[in-house]
């Protein structure tokens, strides 16, 4: 899949003097300021912040992706019925990109050029939100809380309105890479990975620690379902450990495949792809029926960053649960629901923290300077500040029960990229405010 060519390298201040003067140009050009009772930016009133974000809708990533805007309609629904942020609603505008770069620029443009967005939250994918970084950074538009653990949103100087959210995919390689080393020194390692950032940053970090280990290295393109090729030829290099760097639909079609072919070695799926009932529905699908089970991913090793649905006397999942139960669809509340929650949380956070002065400037600076200090479920604090852009900055690595619930193999871990080492995390666990809102207490 084509990736969009980044820019000439120039210095951040230019590239953000840059990013705010086109800004100004477009909410001189759109009618904004003044005009609209008082704001000082597009997408802004007295009464209300416009956001919008992209998300696979419909086609083949649209299982539990599509439920993620559920969940920061929700949560947003709860603020404005609370009294907003400083008195102004969020109106939150998510479009179907059907995880088609081509179909992510179409619809993006039509959040910043005719909806007149404050901000692009939440876009998720790598391919298809690296085809519109460029944009938003010359539109100045604030690009927050990408849904993808891709190193590339982490580029202050060149992307200086673009902010990660999750934990980076070289970090989770490494930490399973670790546990690889130290707790199966024997094993022969495959890897199955989506032919992008996600499998290219995850294997940078396995790398790291079991290099001498992997005996084959396979890859699939989103779009061609079939991925008998890859698990047979994992098979056939005698891995006894796998470990997936892909999306759902992938965990289901490499679980089904690998029991067509009677190849059982122990999964290793990162947290994108994981989660447990939807790949139980995705196989039941899959198979037409053939595969049924409480937790077909029963033994599988995975990550995670923050508390689960699955998990309901957390705190935190007890306040997603009330959010859910009184602005949600009535459908039952899920891992992808309680992440665009938590982001939304982050959002508020953010927005919260910057005040009246409220504008797409100082939402970015905010980010940069307050960022590391931004509340929400994460085990570990995000990264952010004025030379990093990076998200949540650790996780722990943990094993699926058949009740879908999980057990921890590791204590919860902090890392980075690069040689940074893995430590444990020793700081408190975090807890909701009262109020269920960030500085409402």
């Amino acid at each position: 899949m084509a990736h969009q060519p980044k820019p000439a390298r120039r210095s951040r201040r230019l590239v953000l003097g840059a990013a705010l003067a086109a800004s100004a140009l477009v909410v001189a050009a759109c009618g904004g300021g003044d005009d609209d009772g008082g704001s000082t930016d597009v997408g802004l009133t007295e009464d209300s912040i416009k956001i919008g974000g992209h998300f696979p809708l419909t086609g083949v990533a649209a299982p539990g992706y599509s439920e993620i805007p559920l969940g920061h309609k929700a949560y947003y629904d709860f603020v404005n019925a609370n009294g907003g942020v400083g008195g102004r609603d969020i109106e939150f505008i998510a479009k179907d990109d059907g995880y088609n770069p081509a179909k992510t620029s179409e619809v993006v443009n039509e959040l910043v050029l005719n909806d007149e967005v404050f901000a692009i939250v939440a876009g998720l994918g790598t391919p298809t939100h690296q085809a519109v970084t460029n944009f938003l950074n010359a539109e100045g538009v604030p690009d927050l809380t990408v849904s993808s653990g891709s190193l590339l949103w982490d580029n202050p100087e060149e992307l200086p309105m673009t902010f990660g959210w999750q934990p980076d995919y070289e970090s989770e390689g490494k930490v399973i890479g670790q546990y690889i080393a130290e707790n199966m020194p024997d094993a022969k390692v495959g890897i199955f990975g989506q032919d992008d950032e996600l499998g290219e940053d995850g294997t940078r970090g396995l790398e790291q620690f079991i290099d001498d280990q992997i005996v084959a290295q396979v890859k699939y393109v989103p779009g061609n379902t079939d991925v008998g090729p890859q698990i047979a030829e994992l098979q056939k290099s005698g891995a006894d450990v796998v470990v997936g760097f892909n999306v759902p639909s992938y965990t289901a079609l490499s679980q089904l495949v690998s029991m067509k072919l009677n190849f059982k070695p122990t999964w290793f799926y990162t947290n994108v792809g994981s989660d447990s009932g939807l790949v139980g529905s995705l196989l039941e699908e899959f198979s037409q029926g053939a595969v049924k089970g409480a937790s077909p991913l029963a033994g599988v090793y995975t990550t995670t960053y923050m508390p689960q649905a699955s998990e309901p006397e957390n705190d935190w999942t007890k306040l997603w649960q009330k959010v859910w139960d009184e602005y949600g669809d009535g459908s039952p509340l899920t891992n992808y629901k309680v992440y665009g929650m938590s982001q939304a949380f982050t959002l508020v956070d953010a927005l919260q923290r910057t005040g009246d002065d409220l504008s797409r400037e100082s939402i970015v600076e905010t980010f940069e300077q307050d960022g590391a200090d931004l509340g929400g479920p994460n085990y570990v604090p995000f990264r952010y500040s004025e030379d990093r852009h990076a998200g949540i900055g650790g996780l722990k690595l943990v094993e699926i029960q058949a009740n879908g619930t999980t057990a921890d193999k590791t204590p919860v871990l902090q890392t980075d990229v690069g040689d940074a080492p893995i430590e444990e995390y020793t700081g408190d666990a975090s807890t909701p405010p009262s109020s269920g809102i960030p500085g409402k207490d």
